[in-house]
């Protein structure tokens, strides 16, 4: 298939999914993801798209949000292995709030046969998930449905939470930085997720590497509240989410990193606590300095930050 005919058949497939990783359209194309990089990357010159890590996008920048239907098939690998990892830090009994997302909907799976456990939530889909998980009681939020993402949202939502208080919020989004923290592209979303955020003692953002050094319209979550990051494995050549790992460490946020490859999903909470890899938390924490992404290897160069990043997953 020559180039031309690659990048109609690219541009096709994002216009009717709005949202397509790399790995699929280097399947549909048959040929290389890094062939598929570059063809990308022509159209984004082009303004016919917008490049995300792991995939491409129908351009709209910081006000544009893929629906369900294409956020699902983003990174699946990836947020399976993430909920494998989250799902090991909730303990029996434990209250939590899980918000909405195709990431917080694998957690929920998972987290069906954990006796005694209760979750607030605003999603239908993470209700439903668990909706025959007999030793798990389901509180929903009130709230208007947002058809998008199957989530309530509104001021129902928020002042159902008033007065809540469980261990942790379990939350995902749409971009992930250090300086801003978790944010999402529509308004009404961001604002039920920070309510989410005040009912919790602890916070923990599920984010794959996608979405590491993605900034979007709504911050929901600012970094100094984020306890832990839960997030997938880097490939090597992604020098800006391995710095943004860098970063989010030295604020303070405890980062656990899951590998995809060992991950087979399934309904079950997994096995797998010793795939736990957490970096320390920093003291005391709003006093550490936010190290730029220019400061962290542009003078020693690309294998100095690989060792970084190797020596931050080993902690």
């Amino acid at each position: 298939m020559f180039a031309a005919e690659r990048r109609q058949l690219i541009l096709e497939m994002v216009r009717a999914n709005g949202a397509v990783s790399l790995r699929e359209l280097a399947r549909v194309v048959q040929t290389s993801e890094v062939t598929v990089r570059r063809d990308v990357r022509a159209l984004e010159a082009e303004g016919l798209l917008d490049r995300r890590h792991g995939g491409a996008v129908l351009p709209g920048g910081f006000t544009r949000e893929s629906g369900f239907p294409q956020k699902s098939h983003l990174a699946t690998a990836e947020k399976t292995a993430i909920a494998d990892l989250a799902a090991s830090f909730v303990e029996e009994g434990e209250a939590i709030v899980v918000g909405a997302g195709t990431t917080t909907q694998e957690l929920a799976r998972r987290l069906a046969r954990v006796p005694g456990l209760t979750v607030v939530t605003n999603s239908l889909l993470v209700a439903q998930a668990l909706a025959h998980a007999n030793r798990v009681e389901v509180v929903m939020t009130g709230g208007t449905l947002r058809g998008s993402n199957y989530a309530l949202v509104g001021s129902g939502a928020e002042q159902s939470l008033q007065g809540l208080r469980v261990s942790r919020a379990f939350l995902s989004g749409s971009g992930l930085t250090a300086e801003r923290g978790l944010s999402t592209s529509n308004m009404l979303s961001a604002s039920v997720d920070r309510a989410l955020v005040q009912a919790a003692a602890e916070v923990v953002v599920l984010a794959d590497h996608t979405k590491l050094g993605t900034d979007t319209m709504f911050q929901t979550v600012p970094t100094d509240l984020i306890t832990r990051l839960v997030t997938d494995e880097p490939p090597a050549h992604d020098d800006r989410a391995a710095t943004e790992l860098q970063a989010l460490a030295d604020q303070g946020v405890q980062i656990a990193v899951a590998g995809a490859s060992g991950s087979q999903g399934g309904d079950d909470v997994p096995a797998r606590r010793q795939q736990r890899r957490d970096v320390p938390l920093p003291a005391p924490r709003r006093q550490m300095p936010l190290r730029s992404a220019s400061g962290f290897g542009e003078q020693a160069g690309t294998q100095e930050r690989a060792a970084r990043v190797a020596d931050l997953r080993r902690r």
